[in-house]
């Protein structure tokens, strides 16, 4: 426990370097610009350039800018992965972000210095994008360099667990650790997948997948790498659907990952590729700006819709006994339950005895006022607070029991990928195919969710959106 500590720790130093790095550039960028803007003769009344950088309107921009720049730098994701960065992929998303930090600030303050010069003007929107991304870049890099030096020195380790303990898993330990520039791992074990049969010659401890949550405690473990037996893919996918639960990064090694029916993301170009199926294929700035969307409309959507709940909750209360909301326990992100609440909809101890069972189109124990809710997707509507709380997202695979989880898993094993991402309040199986009244249906929606996984986007989830608020307004819920 210790040395996930010592990972943490260091992890979150890296962050504090990278954040006061771009904060104090940022700074100096804005800075130096209303020098050139200055000296370029693009501001006007003031005699002196101290005159013009003490003034009320350049000091009150040195404090908003840089701050603003911050947040684009935030939503950007480049501050979600802290400790092994792509050198590339840090100059493309540094030159982006500091292209859309100059169109801000250009909209916002400097589209009065337009002189009508297409040139000149052409000019100093690009000599304000060079600063910005020159001075930001430059102390991102050399700290990514320290980093990746320490890494390839093994100055840095990562503990980590190769998951599978046959003749592949071994090969492909003894690979990583012959690696002339090393990629941090530190290999503390194998786990043995249910039917492998372990490989001679291996020095490290071999342990049985039920152990697998004690060990990582114990071992610090920071990530787990899946080298699979080729010809059993049923039990791997059940391997990796127990290991969603321990909320550490997942990877596979590319030759083996086209059985999974999931879009390729290579985590390390340089060192071995791996995918990482622990993460969804949308970016990392696109994963903080879903959050953000879900956060504010959640919020807007509680306060707006609140005289709604209070009618709807009239309605149920005097429409039938029992209690107004009906929470139930699902499996969401990382594999891992949550306490789902919806607006009450069938009689009150609807399931004999708790035991799981499907709602049909002539349900008994659906009430009247719940057949109309369900009609029109209303019972949902408390699930924004899931949202807001962080155990939903408003368009995500919609989250099932246990029961029915292991139930369609066995059908499909490429369903625990699904455990990628937060579930959601609407989804590509709902709108695509909506309520399944037996398990081979929820197996055939499963296909839809997973097409999702495969091509998560910003515009696609704006698309199940509005694909959802027709279904609402036409009353094809049920």
């Amino acid at each position: 426990m210790k040395i996930r500590l010592d990972i943490k720790n260091r992890a979150h130093r890296q962050r504090i370097k990278y954040v006061v790095g771009d904060f104090v550039m940022s700074n100096l960028a804005w800075f130096t610009y209303n020098i050139v803007r200055y000296q370029m003769g693009n501001v006007a009344g003031y005699e002196h350039l101290s005159s013009y950088l003490t003034s009320k309107i350049v000091l009150l921009g040195q404090v908003f800018f840089p701050l603003m720049m911050m947040v684009t730098y935030a939503f950007s994701g480049y501050y979600n992965n802290v400790c092994r960065k792509s050198r590339v992929q840090e100059l493309l998303t540094t030159a982006a972000s500091s292209a859309i930090n100059t169109l801000l600030i250009f909209f916002l303050a400097l589209i009065n210095d337009v002189i009508g010069v297409r040139g000149l003007d052409y000019e100093m929107i690009f000599i304000l994008w060079a600063l910005l991304f020159g001075f930001v870049y430059a102390v991102r890099l050399f700290i990514t360099n320290r980093a990746t030096k320490r890494i390839n020195t093994r100055q840095w380790t990562f503990p980590t667990l190769i998951i599978g303990s046959g003749s592949a898993a071994l090969a492909f330990a003894e690979k990583l650790n012959k690696m002339r520039n090393s990629s941090g791992y530190d290999i503390k074990g194998f786990v043995n997948i249910p039917g492998e049969n372990p490989a001679k010659g291996n020095h490290l401890p071999c342990y049985d997948l039920d152990m697998i949550k004690d060990v990582c405690e114990k071992e610090g473990i920071w990530e787990l790498i899946v080298v699979p037996t080729r010809d059993d893919f049923h039990q791997t996918m059940n391997a990796i659907n127990h290991l969603f639960a321990l909320g550490l990064p997942i990877k596979v090694s590319p030759d083996r990952f086209n059985m999974m029916q999931s879009q390729v993301r290579i985590s390390d170009i340089y060192g071995e590729p791996l995918v990482n199926i622990s993460n969804s294929s949308m970016s990392d700035s696109g994963k903080n700006i879903k959050r953000a969307i879900d956060v504010v409309f959640s919020i807007i959507a509680l306060i707006v819709l609140l005289p709604v709940y209070a009618v709807i909750a009239l309605i149920i209360k005097r429409t039938s006994p029992g209690p107004v909301f009906y929470k139930q326990e699902r499996i969401g992100l990382h594999n891992k339950p949550f306490k789902i609440i919806k607006f009450r909809s069938m009689v009150q101890d609807a399931e004999v005895a708790g035991k799981p069972q499907l709602s049909s189109d002539n349900d008994p124990r659906i009430t009247p006022f719940g057949r109309f809710m369900r009609k029109y997707r209303i019972d949902e509507l408390p699930q924004f607070w899931n949202v807001l709380m962080g155990d939903m997202s408003i368009v995500g695979p919609r989250p099932e029991r246990k029961y029915y989880v292991d139930l369609i898993t066995q059908r499909v094993p490429a369903y625990a990928l699904l455990h990628q991402v937060r579930p959601g309040i609407t989804s590509m199986g709902m709108v695509k195919f909506g309520y399944a009244k037996n398990v081979d249906e929820m197996v055939e929606r499963v296909k839809y969710d997973l097409m999702y996984l495969d091509n998560m986007s910003l515009l696609n989830d704006l698309k199940i959106l509005i694909y959802t608020i027709k279904i609402v307004f036409t009353g094809r819920g049920m």
